[in-house]
């Protein structure tokens, strides 16, 4: 069972330099393979007037050499976790940080693994923060995430053995406001097209929302995703509506799974329910878990040891909506 921190974190991956390819630290059991690489052809859309120096930090000064978080990022990347026997579903992952940082690795990440494990191809996502300036602002998350799911669908069936059609988003905390952000805003024109692939489609057949950010408003909001997100317009009523991911879901929302914690300190778990009523009043399937226990993370063990099979549960819920497959 993955740490708590491993989970906000989405526990991202691979210090490798883009397109290049190796074998990651802890999934040599799994056979499985990992390759990073840029997402943009060129600079991300929208540049600041001045450079954005990349950054990363430890996240304690204890951990590991790839417990790190990022928060400065110049490069979208996506980290590619691929399993020794590919089903053909594909995940793609958003790591949470408040969007002050993107909590990310350099090796590979359990959530990924344990994907990958599963025969499920995980793609982690390094996206950019707003306060570092982008035109975009609070959407140049959301122009990585769209940029991330129609370049999996360029390399399906080629770079990749993954079916066009059976790609997942799954997001955490900060990552899971993003994941239902791409969700139901996947069509809408957030940056101008830089190649081909950006003539694919950027919906994701199903969405796993875990102990999100749903809400900008006041009622369940966490104060610093919405402040890094919204900047200066962090208390325009409007801004926080616009940004509020219970809002405005279209008919095309794919099926979405929420699943928190009762006892979360960080993210109230109130943002779950305003998004499974929200989905519930679309009419979009969705299923809610709240657990017991857990804090900001993964739910704990039982008391006799037993974990709580939540990523389980969420890959038996989906099959029901045609994903994994």
């Amino acid at each position: 069972m993955p740490t708590r921190r491993t989970l906000i974190a989405g526990t991202i991956a691979a210090s490798l330099l883009p397109g290049m390819r190796s074998a990651a630290t802890g999934l040599a059991d799994l056979g499985a393979t990992v390759d990073r690489f840029p997402i943009w052809p060129g600079t991300p859309p929208g540049p600041p007037a001045s450079a954005v120096a990349e950054q990363w930090v430890k996240r304690s000064p204890n951990g590991g050499a790839d417990d790190i978080a990022w928060p400065h990022v110049a490069s979208p990347m996506l980290t590619v976790v691929k399993p020794a026997r590919p089903t053909g579903a594909a995940v793609l992952i958003c790591p949470g940080g408040g969007y002050a940082r993107v909590a990310v690795g350099r090796t590979g990440g359990s959530i990924a693994r344990q994907f990958a494990a599963r025969g499920i191809t995980a793609f982690e996502l390094l996206y950019r923060l707003p306060h570092d300036g982008w035109a975009a602002g609070p959407d140049a998350p959301l122009q990585d995430a769209q940029r991330a799911m129609r370049v999996i669908r360029a390399g399906a069936g080629t770079r990749w053995t993954v079916d066009p059609v059976r790609i997942a988003v799954a997001g955490f905390s900060a990552g899971g406001h993003l994941a239902a952000r791409l969700a139901s805003r996947s069509a809408q024109s957030t940056y101008q097209p830089q190649d081909a692939t950006d003539r694919l489609p950027a919906t994701p057949a199903v969405a796993g929302l875990f102990f999100p950010v749903i809400t900008m408003l006041d009622d369940g909001v966490h104060a610093q995703s919405r402040r890094e997100l919204l900047g200066v317009h962090a208390a325009d009523p409007q801004w926080q509506r616009r940004y509020s991911a219970q809002l405005d879901l279209p008919p095309s929302m794919p099926p979405s799974f929420v699943a928190c914690n009762g006892d979360d300190p960080v993210v109230p778990f109130r943002n779950s329910i305003l998004m499974f009523e929200a989905l519930k009043a679309a009419k979009v399937a969705a299923e809610l878990m709240v657990f017991e226990k857990g804090g900001h993370g993964p739910p704990v063990n039982h008391r006799d040891g037993t974990p709580v099979p939540w990523l389980d549960l969420f890959l038996a819920w989906s099959r029901d909506h045609g994903w994994p497959g």
